[in-house]
């Protein structure tokens, strides 16, 4: 008997402690994440920082003067303090977006997929997550200048050096040619997982073009030859042609899926932001058909803007249009229209891109007032204005680069609620040219200074790259903004 109840204490005893064992077990959450989603989470994180107009996450859209502030002008005023915008920036392109790639691509090489159908996917996949990559982190070097790379990412390094912003410019470059000609068309990748292009490879192959067209342009002041063949290269391979090529997320209905901007707008309940008097003064002045797409008119009917860095009553200017409000309205990271004024640029910078300036020029107004939602008749009857036809606008122009201002002008008109780009436009073209804030702490950014985290934790690292790109100053000129 006595054996017997030991036996069946040391029974019960086992029983509760695989029982108590159990409880510890995180039953709801997979084990593993698949790498489909990881990828599917960075390029929302992705695409939402760039689209985004919140104070504390972006302020692209207000240094770009599409918007003004209606209460709190401190980012109008170029304020990057206080809110520790740069800080924000930094840690979702670095956590959010390159950390989660950085593990999809892990967890997608390292997945046996149970298909040969499935299993033939994963190249295209791994090649789509590297221009993910390259975006993000040109993105990164066009804010900051040098930036962790070749040290970043690894949770062993915590205090990661920073790399010279061309070197790492020119290797993301030579990195995305070797993306686009490894990507099989014959093949699929991501599907419904890819919110851009539901893993369509010809459309990511446009893209990577286009991209690779557009960091090429930026570097034509700091280094013709290499921009040019960069360009060249791109265009060969075959960038956007139309209006249907466009980069654009789909966002849902619903929270926390739709649009970023609709939060802030609609479900925050916050009434923060009015047009700002620099766009609406061009578009009046221009009478462009694209006003009443991209804000609303006052009540006595006409469009009004509040002055820069100025409290500004909500009720007494035009606010953005209800397109742009809506929760589903798509993330936009590059479309056609820009591509077009990118290849205007190349041509009056006499790369061989094919057609003319003018050619260029006139398809990208129409890409953008179409996409909009304007119409073919409205696009004629814009480009036949004597201050928007190129030929007599360069000859109208006083400027010391005359397509600068005019191409600039119009591809700003066409990059507005995407203050990323705009912002890089207006700095590599100096056009057009932005009204000083009322209160303003600083000249115009010509980048963004680095986190105070930085300055804290990484203090040798980031004190090296303060001085080699001539101080850590919201207006020291980036290595490719040499005008």
């Amino acid at each position: 008997m006595k054996k017997l109840a030991i036996l069946i204490t040391a029974v019960i005893f086992a029983s509760c402690s695989s029982d108590l064992e159990n409880l510890n077990e995180n039953i709801k959450d997979p084990l593993a994440v698949p790498g489909e989603s990881l990828f599917t989470g960075a390029q929302k994180s992705l695409v939402d920082q760039v689209v985004d107009l919140n104070v504390n996450n972006n302020n692209t859209k207000l240094w770009a003067q599409y918007l003004q502030e209606t209460t709190y002008t401190d980012e109008s005023n170029y304020d990057q303090v206080t809110r520790t915008i740069p800080e924000k920036h930094w840690s979702v392109l670095y956590k959010d977006v390159l950390k989660d790639l950085d593990e999809a691509e892990k967890v997608i090489a390292g997945t046996t997929y149970p298909t040969p159908e499935q299993e033939v996917l994963k190249p295209n996949k791994l090649t789509i997550i590297e221009i993910l990559n390259v975006y993000a982190y040109s993105i990164l070097v066009e804010t900051f200048g040098d930036v962790p790379y070749t040290e970043a990412l690894n949770i062993d390094n915590l205090l990661p050096k920073y790399d010279d912003g061309e070197t790492v410019y020119k290797d993301l470059i030579g990195r995305l040619t070797a993306a686009i000609n490894a990507l099989d068309e014959t093949n699929g990748s991501f599907g419904s997982s890819d919110r851009i292009y539901n893993g369509d490879v010809a459309k990511w192959k446009k893209f990577a073009a286009s991209l690779k067209l557009r960091m090429g342009i930026l570097l034509s002041d700091k280094d013709a030859a290499f921009a040019k063949s960069t360009v060249e290269s791109a265009v060969a391979t075959g960038v956007f042609t139309s209006n249907a090529d466009n980069a654009s997320y789909t966002y849902l209905g619903s929270d926390p899926n739709t649009n970023p901007i609709h939060d802030n707008l609609v479900l925050s309940g916050r009434k923060d932001f009015v047009a700002a008097v620099t766009i609406i003064d061009v578009m009046n002045t221009l009478d462009d058909p694209r006003r009443p797409l991209y804000f609303l008119p006052t009540d006595d009917g006409t469009f009004k803007g509040g002055s820069i860095g100025e409290t500004s009553s909500y009720s007494t200017y035009s606010h953005v249009s209800a397109q742009v409000e809506e929760a589903t309205f798509p993330g936009i990271i590059l479309d056609y229209a820009e591509v077009e004024f990118l290849l205007a640029e190349a041509r009056a910078r006499l790369f061989e891109v094919g057609g003319t300036a003018k050619d260029h020029y006139d398809a990208g107004i129409t890409a953008s007032i179409l996409d909009w939602g304007g119409s073919g008749s409205d696009a004629t009857t814009y480009l036949s204005q004597s201050n928007v036809d190129y030929d007599l606008a360069i000859l109208a122009s006083t400027a010391t680069t005359p397509w600068k201002e005019v191409i600039g002008t119009q591809k700003w008109i066409a990059l507005y609620n995407r203050g990323l780009e705009a912002w890089t436009s207006i700095r590599l073209l100096d056009y057009p040219l932005m009204a000083t804030p009322a209160d303003a702490v600083s000249g115009f950014p010509n980048r963004y200074t680095y986190p105070i985290i930085e300055q804290s934790l990484n203090g040798a690292n980031y004190g090296t790259a303060s001085s080699a790109i001539g101080g850590d100053e919201a207006e020291t000129k980036l290595f490719w903004d040499l005008n």
